[in-house]
């Protein structure tokens, strides 16, 4: 039986959207009916997000955008809240990871492109979805910033990386308690090795604390999804302000 599409009554950003975790949970977002902007660098793979919505591509819109650029972010939330009047969620998920490196080797260039991808790019996106969720009618909204295991314990080798995500918590601290007047809920999603290609190595073969190289256990991206999707779906009125969902045989408990 066929009818007329129940309208869209709410509507979500997600950035980095054009592979993995983002796209995966940007498709699951759609597929239950949310309207959908597609935030990433690349035009290209946004299009092919949408594609991958099928009948709810419609509802999907594409927006490229480098969140570690402060204008580009500007502009792309005004286009947000041109298109569809409103942002209910926010998904802060892009962010970038560099070769394994001791501190000395770090550049400053290769840590000023970490942090703005990371910890720039996050706090501009929230900001602009603060702006809109506080003035909109009804007003609120929710936030969720992809935190990640490296939120908790570095991996050899991650000080750029680890030290972003250790900001994203404080982040999202701070946002939450500031949220609280304007029903804005903010909370972090803390992944540990989904299945992606940005976890390909771990599968391979990944440098221990104990200085060992070992294979790493990762889980389907739909576990990422089911718990994201669970944050997303929940009323303002209660936050899960930070949600760990991990491969159950990684080394995070008691690594190093």
């Amino acid at each position: 039986m066929t009818g007329t599409p129940a309208p869209v009554t709410r509507y979500a950003a997600v950035t980095g959207a054009g592979s993995g975790i983002g796209q995966a949970c940007a498709l699951a977002l759609a597929a239950a009916g949310w309207g959908v902007a597609l935030l990433g660098r690349r035009a290209e793979p946004l299009q092919a997000t949408a594609a991958l919505a099928g009948a709810a591509a419609a509802r999907c819109l594409a927006v490229p955008c480098d969140v570690g650029d402060e204008d580009q972010v500007r502009a792309a939330f005004t286009r947000i809240e041109a298109a569809f009047g409103r942002l209910d969620l926010l998904f802060n998920n892009a962010g970038i990871g560099l070769a394994a490196q001791t501190p000395d080797e770090v550049s400053g260039a290769d840590w000023r492109r970490i942090v703005d991808a990371n910890l720039n790019g996050s706090f501009y996106c929230l900001s602009q979805a603060f702006r809109i969720m506080r003035r909109q009618q009804p007003q609120g909204g929710r936030i969720i910033n992809n935190g990640s295991i490296s939120a908790y314990a570095p991996r050899p080798g991650s000080i750029g990386y680890t030290a972003t995500k250790h900001a994203i918590s404080g982040l999202t601290r701070a946002a939450a308690l500031d949220g609280r007047a304007f029903d804005i809920a903010v909370g972090q999603l803390d992944i540990g090795n989904a299945a992606s290609e940005m976890t390909e190595r771990m599968a391979q073969g990944i440098l221990q604390a104990d200085g060992s190289t070992r294979a790493e256990a990762r889980m389907d991206l739909a576990c990422v999804v089911d718990a994201f999707m669970t944050m997303a779906g929940l009323p303002l009125s209660a936050n899960m302000l930070f949600v760990n969902v991990m491969a159950t045989r990684m080394p995070f408990v008691g690594r190093g």
